[in-house]
C-alpha cells in the first residue's frame, strides 16, 4: 500500500485508535495519580479520579510540547514512517497495556507506546531507522526515573519526619491530608504534561507522514484531543493497579503519600522540561518504595517491587514484538 493510497477514513481510524490508547493510558497509568491519596483515605476513589482528571486536562496550559517532538521526530527517522507503521505500533502498545492491566501490573504505557512504534518501524525498514541519540535518553531514564523518585521520596520522608518530630500525630495527619491534595494535583499535572504528549507526537507523525501536514508541528487540536482522552481515561478508574501501588508495596499514611507524590511530581516536571518521555509509573513506584524504605527497609514488600520491575523490563521488547508481528501480518493482508 503506497502513501498516496492512504484513505482519509483510515487516517481518522488511526487517530481514533491513538486517542483510545491515550484513554487506556489514563485508565492504566493515571491510577498512579490517585493510588496514594485513595489508600491514605484523603479522598474517596470517585473524588480522587475527578481531582486527577481535572489536572491531567489542564496540564497543557503549563507544559510545552518538547516530549511530543521527541516522540515524533527524535526516536525514529520519520521519513520512513507510514500510517501502517503507526497503526501497528499503536495496536502493539494497546495489546500490552491490556495484558498488564488484566494482571494488575503497573507497567509503563509510555514504554509500551515507544516499544510498539519501534517494533513496527524496524519491521518495515530495519534497525538503521533508529535515532540512537534519542533512544539513549529514553533508555537511560528507564533507570534514572525510578531511582530519582526513590531518592527524592526517601529524602523528603526523612526531612518531613524530622520537621514533624515534636508535633502530635493528630496535627501531622491533618496537615498531611491537606498537603496531599496539593501533591496529588502536582503529580496529576506532571502525568498529564508528560504522558499526553506521547500520543500528541504519534498523531502529529501520522498527520505529517500521510501528507496532511507540510511540516512537523503539534497543532492545538491534537493537544486538546490528547488531554481530553487521558482525562477521560483517568475518570474510568483502574482499581487493580491502585491496589498494587497504594497497598501492596507499602502501607501508606497521609504524610507518606504527600512525600511520594511530591517527589514524583518534581522528577516528572524536570523530565518534561527536558523533553524526555519518562514513565510516570516508574517514578511513582520508586518514590513509594523510597518513602517506605525511609520508615523501615522491612516495611517495603520487595517481592512486589521486583515483580513490577520485571514488568518494566519486558514492556518495550514485548510491545515491540507484538507490533512487529502485526506489521508483518499487515503485509500479507494488504
Amino acid at each position: 500500500m503506497e502513501p498516496a493510497s492512504w484513505s482519509f477514513s483510515f487516517i481518522i481510524l488511526i487517530i481514533a485508535i491513538a486517542l483510545t490508547f491515550d484513554f487506556t493510558n489514563g485508565m492504566h497509568d493515571a491510577a498512579n495519580s490517585v493510588a496514594t491519596v485513595v489508600s491514605t483515605r484523603v479522598l474517596s476513589p470517585r473524588q480522587a479520579v475527578v481531582w486527577a482528571a481535572f489536572f491531567n486536562f489542564i496540564a497543557f496550559l503549563i507544559f510545552g510540547t518538547h516530549v511530543a517532538e521527541t516522540i515524533g521526530v527524535g526516536l525514529i527517522d520519520i521519513n520512513v514512517v507510514t500510517p501502517m507503521v503507526i497503526f501497528c505500533g499503536l495496536l502493539g502498545a494497546i495489546s500490552w497495556n491490556l495484558i498488564t492491566w488484566y494482571w494488575g501490573l503497573p507497567s509503563s504505557s509510555s514504554h509500551a507506546l515507544i516499544g510498539g512504534y519501534l517494533g513496527a518501524a524496524v519491521a518495515k525498514a530495519g534497525f538503521e531507522i533508529i535515532i540512537v541519540k534519542g533512544w539513549i535518553k529514553v533508555v537511560s531514564f528507564i533507570f534514572i526515573a525510578p531511582l530519582l523518585g526513590l531518592v527524592l521520596g526517601n529524602l523528603l520522608m526523612i526531612l518531613t519526619t524530622w520537621l514533624m518530630r515534636k508535633r502530635p500525630l493528630r496535627t501531622i495527619n491533618l496537615w498531611s491530608r491537606r498537603l496531599q491534595l496539593l501533591s496529588a494535583a502536582l503529580y496529576s499535572l506532571g502525568h498529564g504534561g508528560n504522558d499526553a504528549q506521547k500520543t500528541m507526537g504519534i498523531i502529529a507523525s501520522l498527520v505529517f507522514t500521510s501528507g496532511h501536514m507540510k511540516t512537523f508541528h503539534i497543532p492545538l487540536w491534537i493537544v486538546l484531543s490528547a488531554h481530553t482522552a487521558i482525562a477521560l481515561g483517568t475518570l474510568s478508574g483502574g482499581w487493580r493497579i491502585v491496589k498494587t501501588m497504594g497497598q501492596k508495596i507499602v502501607r501508606l499514611r497521609p504524610i507518606d503519600g504527600f512525600c511520594a507524590e511530591t517527589a514524583s511530581a518534581v522528577s516528572i516536571f524536570m523530565a518534561t522540561h527536558l523533553g524526555i518521555p519518562v514513565s510516570t509509573t516508574h517514578v511513582i513506584t520508586g518514590a513509594v518504595t523510597g518513602v517506605g524504605a525511609a520508615r523501615s527497609i522491612s516495611s517495603v514488600k520487595w517481592q512486589v517491587t521486583l515483580r513490577i520491575v520485571w514488568a518494566w523490563i519486558f514492556t518495550i521488547p514485548m510491545s515491540a514484538l507484538i507490533a512487529a508481528a502485526l506489521y508483518r501480518l499487515s503485509l500479507l493482508v494488504f
